[in-house]
């Protein structure tokens, strides 16, 4: 399945801007510009989260904000879709491929956890001779 759509105007959701998004199973494009184009890549399986942002026009238009975190995307940790139709089917889209992306990659998500060190008083991960 791949999804395709435009930015949009925040009034009357007219797509009348150059900024098209492109949303397959295993990447999310973003292609922005009319003279200077600019395209933008990130694999699904970096999505860590995604959140949907609708306000009340976009509500009364029928459009919505994704707001897609990557957590190792260099270019752009946090990737937004905007004003775009069709956005909470787009959103369960995402997280549902980024899930199956991440397993079948086998990546696993960790967390930098300091690790408790005996006799560290101050908690810089020295040992403190008292």
């Amino acid at each position: 399945m791949e999804y395709r759509e435009r930015k949009r105007w925040g009034f009357f959701a007219l797509p009348f801007t150059f900024t098209v998004y492109t949303i397959k199973e295993d990447m999310i494009t973003i292609n922005k510009g009319f003279l200077n184009k600019t395209e933008d890549d990130c694999y699904m399986y970096k999505i860590t989260d995604v959140k949907l942002k609708t306000s009340f026009w976009e509500r009364i238009f029928g459009t919505g904000t994704i707001d897609c975190y990557a957590s190792s995307d260099k270019t752009d940790p946090s990737l937004m879709l905007v004003h775009i139709k069709n956005a909470k089917e787009i959103k369960n889209f995402i997280l549902e491929e980024s899930e199956k992306a991440r397993l079948k990659r086998r990546t696993v998500n960790t967390m930098n956890l300091s690790a408790s060190v005996p006799g560290d008083i101050d908690g810089d991960g020295i040992p403190d001779d008292v």
